[in-house]
């Protein structure tokens, strides 16, 4: 069985996380989602939060494709949650050269500490090279439509959560 691990924080997911999902899942059997535990980052929505949105997300991509994907917190490194989850891929996606330069070097300690795991690199789509959490928070925090690069439930809990704040 093929068993790809995509990583990232999730905060929240976006249109550009569901586009390399769904092309992830033409490569691998099962699809595990890392949803990171990055404590520097100081995420907009808890671990609790951020799992439950991907589970969301993911389970109709799954219907739709009948592949298993599996949401998985972590806060070890990257090589070790793929060892645990028995990853024998790693799944980036990539937006722009900026990202490519950071992916690099990662890729380069990664199979440093384990050279079985390989590191797929899957491009966004043209219409989501853009989309960036970071972006979709500031651009709602700031009252802006972000219908365009989030799926409704996930606007949702944006407009609630930044409401509050």
């Amino acid at each position: 069985m093929r068993i790809g691990l995509y990583p990232g924080t999730f905060d929240p997911i976006t249109l550009g996380h569901i586009d390399i999902i769904q092309r992830a899942m033409a490569l691998v059997d099962r699809l595990v989602i890392g949803v990171a535990i990055n404590r520097d980052k100081a995420p907009l929505f808890g671990l609790e939060e951020r799992v439950a949105m991907v589970e969301e997300e993911c389970r109709a991509i799954s219907e739709q494709v009948g592949g298993e994907i599996v949401v998985h917190p972590f806060e070890n490194l990257l090589i070790d949650c793929a060892r645990d989850v028995g990853a024998g891929i790693i799944i980036r996606g990539l937006r722009a050269v900026a990202d490519f330069e950071y992916e690099f070097q990662m890729v380069g300690m990664n199979r440093a500490m384990d050279s079985s795991v390989e590191t797929v690199f899957l491009m966004a789509d043209a219409r989501r090279q853009a989309i960036a959490s970071k972006l979709v928070k500031e651009i709602c925090r700031l009252g802006g439509d972000v219908s365009k690069f989030v799926t409704p439930a996930v606007e949702t809990a944006l407009v609630r959560r930044l409401r509050r704040k």
